[in-house]
């Protein structure tokens, strides 16, 4: 009986003890780790495959006729136009070969009075008017310059070698006390003669030269025997008659200027009719 007991005992103990191990959690059982990741290698850019040109099959060249030469006209040898030839002129010598001659500020006795020269003086003569009858002059040394009558100098040439140089290459000296020049300049003609008026202001007190001094000093080209001649008028009236013949290649023409001891104030043109 007592071993019965002790039975029962040891195999309630191992009862127990199998309910308490039943009892116990079961310890999970350990996972794989998941596999390492390997990073992705870096792909090489694909570079277009390069292509290859076919070889272009070489042609056989091609005979091309040669363009035969074509003449070239040669051109006629034309007249070389001449240049005309300039003109030169002479600086003359004049000697004075009356007892006293003026030198005048223009190529006329009505132009202001410079300067007299006595006789066997000399002047170089630079220059005349178309006639000839004036001759523009200077002294050695002195840059003033004033014309002489042709008949009061013996030249050392031939007067024609001279330069024209009236009106287009020499000016009268000009006025600075504020005259003004003619104006309303009417001409008039009646066959041959030409009528010229015009209106100006009075000379002032002490502007006269002397008392031969004229007051209006016309130029004018005028036809006489067929020949254009400058002819100069000096007058102390606003009015004045030329002579103007036909026949003349150039035209007739003129101008006007108001005088003073300083100088000239002008000029004013003439409509020549």
């Amino acid at each position: 009986m007592k071993n019965n007991w002790k039975i029962l005992n040891l195999l309630s103990l191992l009862l127990t003890i199998s309910l308490v191990a039943c009892s116990q959690p079961v310890p999970a059982q350990p996972t794989a780790p998941p596999p390492a990741t390997v990073p992705p290698t870096e792909t090489a850019p694909q570079l277009p495959t390069p292509t290859i040109e076919p070889s272009p099959t070489p042609v056989p060249p091609t005979q091309t006729d040669t363009p035969a030469p074509t003449k070239t006209a040669t051109p006629l040898p034309t007249d070389t136009p001449t240049a005309s030839p300039v003109p030169t002129y002479t600086i003359l010598r004049g000697t004075i070969n009356v007892e006293r001659a003026s030198c005048r500020y223009g190529p006329g006795s009505i132009y202001l009075y410079l300067y007299g020269l006595i006789q066997g003086a000399n002047q170089d003569v630079i220059g005349r008017t178309d006639s000839g009858k004036w001759l523009l002059t200077k002294s050695r040394g002195d840059n003033k310059t004033c014309w002489i009558k042709s008949d009061y100098l013996i030249l050392n040439g031939d007067m024609q070698s001279l330069e024209i140089v009236y009106p287009d290459k020499y000016t009268i000296p000009p006025s600075n006390q504020g005259y003004k020049k003619p104006w309303d300049v009417v001409a008039i003609r009646s066959g041959s003669s030409v009528t010229i008026t015009w209106k100006s202001e009075a000379l002032r007190p002490g502007d006269e030269e002397d008392a031969n001094m004229l007051i209006y000093v016309i130029e004018t080209w005028i036809c006489q025997a067929g020949q254009l001649t400058f002819n100069p008028i000096g007058t102390n009236l606003a009015q004045v008659t030329v002579t103007d013949e036909p026949g003349c290649a150039q035209p007739s023409h003129g101008r006007i200027y108001f005088q003073e001891k300083h100088g000239y104030t002008g000029p004013s043109e003439i409509p020549w009719p």
